[in-house]
């Protein structure tokens, strides 16, 4: 009676961990792997695009494309956005049914979890705390991409780095300045960004008269020289608006500096003010309009 008793408590205890216990640890390996899938091929969907349009995941989120780029900048802009997005979301979701099915085992084995649980957020938090500069680069820059702060092509100031940016990721962001220094910037320690790429700019012309012209006079000339310069076709695709004349900028013991401004295209606004510096100083000396310098006159300022 003993021994049969013993056979059958032997028997139902290798089912137990011979059948039930593998089955229904490859059922959650098998549920998982299907999810991840699943949702991957989603995320792919939504990020790629077979042709030139915009990826669905970046449709209904903030765009601040300049307004000067190519049908393909805007595109290739896009698709770059929603692939980081995109890998984001699949690493997430990765991380999320590994651990999903790591409990999942522990529990079939009959472990206790709960020690495990607890044990994971003290080592989360430690993990954090060690790592709380890649974690802050990681975050900013999905923040960044989310709210499309700045992109491919964007001309920006980071601070120290400022110049046209080449790549956006989780963590660096590269920017090529005016001299071709390529800087990686951590996203982390981005604290403020100025984008003059984003819906307009502003060409500010600042123009030194000598302290015995007539200043009226000067301005006149002045706003004449650059109307006349914006309505150029090659200058006038790039303004968009009229030249406005501020006035007196500037008063010291040896000149006048006045200040006029025009709204233009975004990235346009280094171009426009040298030719309408070059058009101002040659309407100065076409007029007689001194400037602060020995002879009044700038001789070499020509085509």
């Amino acid at each position: 009676m003993d021994v049969s008793l013993l056979a059958f408590e032997w028997t139902d205890t290798s089912r137990h961990w011979l059948i039930e216990v593998p089955i229904r640890i490859a059922v959650y390996i098998a549920v998982a792997l299907v999810v991840r899938y699943v949702v991957h091929r989603m995320i792919d969907r939504a990020t790629t695009t077979r042709e030139r349009r915009t990826p669905p995941l970046v449709r209904r989120l903030r765009d601040r494309v300049p307004s000067s780029a190519t049908s393909d900048q805007v595109i290739a802009r896009r698709q770059q956005r929603a692939q980081t997005i995109g890998s984001v979301l699949k690493s997430t979701v990765s991380i999320v049914l590994l651990v999903w099915v790591v409990l999942a085992v522990l529990n079939v084995v009959g472990v206790n979890i709960a020690p495990f649980i607890a044990s994971a957020g003290v080592v989360g938090l430690a993990i954090g705390f060690g790592a709380q500069n890649l974690v802050r680069d990681f975050v900013t820059g999905v923040f960044m991409l989310l709210e499309d702060q700045y992109g491919v092509g964007d001309t920006v100031d980071l601070g120290e780095a400022v110049g046209e940016v080449e790549s956006v990721g989780l963590r660096i962001t590269t920017v090529r300045d005016i001299d071709g220094t390529l800087w990686y910037v951590r996203n982390g320690e981005i604290a403020r960004v100025g984008n003059m790429s984003q819906e307009y700019a502003v060409a500010r012309i600042e123009v030194p008269v000598a302290l015995t012209a007539d200043v009226d006079r000067a301005e006149q000339v002045a706003v004449q020289a650059a109307e006349e310069a914006v309505a150029d076709p090659a200058l006038a695709a790039k303004v968009l608006g009229e030249p406005q004349m501020l006035g007196v900028q500037e008063f010291s013991p040896d000149l006048i500096k006045l200040r006029m401004t025009v709204k233009v295209r975004p990235n346009a606004q280094w171009a426009v003010q040298r030719k309408l510096r070059r058009a101002i100083l040659r309407a100065y000396d076409t007029h007689g309009i001194d400037l602060p310098y020995p002879g009044g006159r700038i001789q070499a300022v020509g085509e």
